[in-house]
């Protein structure tokens, strides 16, 4: 099978890490990785981590901006964030189930703790999830430079423990009162 991401080289069928089938390029590194082999190969070793001694900063990835095409449908994959953590992207074919891992994403993910849910990193609800993390990551950075670190900090207490009180809607209430002791609004 020829690469489809650097279109130099050839897939070779190997056992990634010595563990479960996939290909690797004999140039350019990248793996492709049928999800199906991954889920049997997990199913028959449920207690096997795979886990990296390797801090992300440490690892030297390649991620390709470009399109991929699947290497068994010839279908565009799409490109899929590992998580808020990870800025590089995977590749998926839906069609064939299908993984593409530029070299050294596979150390990523397994430096991330995220290896052993590697066919879950493809989910519609994996990918919500990271959407919704970085959102509130966006959100969080915004209010910290509106209301400053320790502001910020002290008002997500007040939250937290507003949102533990049976009477918290009379609480806000009495918060939000330009005068609590009066009957005026």
């Amino acid at each position: 099978m020829n690469c489809t991401c650097c279109n130099e080289g050839r897939l070779q069928p190997q056992l990634l890490d010595g563990l479960f089938k996939a290909d690797v390029c004999d140039y350019c590194g990248g793996v492709w990785v049928l999800t199906e082999h991954f889920v049997g190969w997990k199913a028959e070793n449920p207690d096997q981590l795979l886990m990296s001694d390797l801090m992300i900063e440490e690892i030297e990835a390649t991620d390709t901006q470009h399109a991929i095409a699947c290497p068994i449908s010839g279908r565009l994959m799409r490109k899929l964030k590992i998580s808020t953590d990870v800025p590089h992207r995977i590749d998926y074919s839906a069609a064939v189930g299908g993984i593409w891992l530029d070299k050294g994403e596979w150390e990523l993910i397994k430096a991330s703790g995220l290896a052993d849910i590697l066919n879950t990193l493809v989910t519609q609800h994996w990918q919500d999830k990271v959407k919704s993390d970085k959102t509130k990551q966006n959100f969080e950075k915004h209010y910290i430079e509106k209301f400053g670190a320790e502001n910020y900090r002290r008002l997500r207490e007040i939250r937290d423990w507003l949102a533990e009180q049976e009477n918290a809607a009379e609480l806000k209430d009495y918060l939000l009162a330009s005068d609590p002791y009066t009957t005026k609004r």
